[in-house]
C-alpha cells in the first residue's frame, strides 16, 4: 500500500521554513562571534517564521483540509487487529 504524503508544499509552509531557516543561520553565526544579543535575535526570527507561517496557513494559503478515506484493505486490517487483542 502506497502512502499519499503531500505535507509541506504550500506558501505557507515554504515561507515558515525559509524564514526560520534564516533565523537559524543568524543564530549561528552570532552564537560563532560570541554575541548572545545577535542569538537572541536569531532565536526570534525562528519563532518569527512560526509565526508567519501559521498565519498564512490561517489565510489560507496552507494545506486545505481533507477528508480521511477508509478503504476496505485498511478497514479489514483494523478489525483483525482489534479481534486479535492488540
Amino acid at each position: 500500500m502506497a502512502a499519499h504524503h503531500d505535507h509541506g508544499h504550500t506558501p505557507a509552509a515554504w515561507t515558515g521554513v525559509i524564514i526560520a531557516f534564516i533565523g537559524f543561520l543568524v543564530s549561528g553565526a552570532f552564537m560563532v562571534a560570541a554575541s548572545p544579543v545577535g542569538f537572541w535575535v536569531g532565536i526570534g526570527v525562528i519563532l518569527l517564521g512560526a509565526v508567519v507561517g501559521g498565519v498564512m496557513h490561517l489565510l489560507g494559503m496552507g494545506k486545505k483540509p481533507e477528508p480521511l478515506v477508509r478503504t476496505s484493505d485498511l478497514a479489514a486490517k483494523d478489525e483483525a487487529r482489534v479481534h486479535a487483542g492488540a
